[in-house]
């Protein structure tokens, strides 16, 4: 199955596997760039999509890895008071540069470098969940507890308030 891969979808597969997880990446036919988009695909709610939200450290200009529930929005002084961390915009240019994957399809592992990471857990919420895996087109199962094992991040409230 990993042969039929994209390059970016199959080196997500490749760096599951040599981590010894055996979750399986799957090409769709329709897009999974927004969250909305991937829960259409795959047909499951917008929440048990685990969006990968590439941030800049204000500070260390590093890039950080929030992922995220789908029907969640990201609020970034939250994040702040819990972890010191100062988070900004990052552009697709940046994102492509530092993680090694383009926005749309930014998996939660396999990056160019390690990322700190930022785990919602709103997300816990779910039996199962769906990443993204290297484009826009590619995802895999996983449960929620995986998430942590996986990225080594942390759980964080980090969904803005409405």
């Amino acid at each position: 199955m990993a042969s039929e891969l994209r390059d970016s979808a199959k080196r997500v597969q490749d760096f599951l596997f040599a981590m010894g997880f055996s979750f399986k990446v799957k090409e769709l036919p329709g897009s999974t760039r927004t969250a909305q988009e991937a829960a259409d695909s795959i047909g499951c709610t917008v929440s048990q999509i685990a969006k990968s939200l590439v941030f800049r450290e204000k500070e260390t200009d590093l890039p950080i890895l929030v992922i995220a529930s789908g029907s969640n929005r990201v609020d970034v002084m939250k994040i702040q008071k819990s972890t010191g961390l100062k988070l900004d915009k990052a552009d697709g240019k940046y994102v492509k540069e530092r993680v090694g994957y383009a926005v749309g399809g930014v998996p939660p592992v396999g990056h160019n470098e390690p990322l700190e990471t930022i785990l919602d857990p709103d997300l816990k919420r779910y039996e199962v969940i769906w990443a993204a895996a290297g484009t826009p087109f590619a995802v895999f199962k996983l449960k929620p507890n995986d998430l942590e094992p996986l990225t080594k991040g942390r759980w964080v409230d980090l969904s803005e308030e409405i």
